[in-house]
């Protein structure tokens, strides 16, 4: 499609789409904390059970860039 591989469309969705998501996933989180009025640890609280699985993924890429794979 356009000249683009299958792999080359699937990098780029997995990159950019899934960083979106995940972007859009933090304004929620602390939408949810403005609203709730969590407060400072509240929102620490929040952010850390909610995001925590968001690090996991951020840390795939950093460590295949650090090692040089791709």
């Amino acid at each position: 499609m356009f000249g683009y591989t299958e792999a080359q469309i699937a990098g780029f969705g997995l990159t950019f789409g899934i960083g979106a998501f995940m972007a859009y996933m933090l304004f929620i989180i602390g939408q949810l904390a403005w609203e709730s009025k969590a407060g400072r640890f509240g929102t620490f609280v929040l952010f850390l059970g909610l995001a925590f699985g968001m690090t996991g993924f951020a840390a795939k890429y950093l460590i295949q860039w650090a090692i040089g794979i791709r």
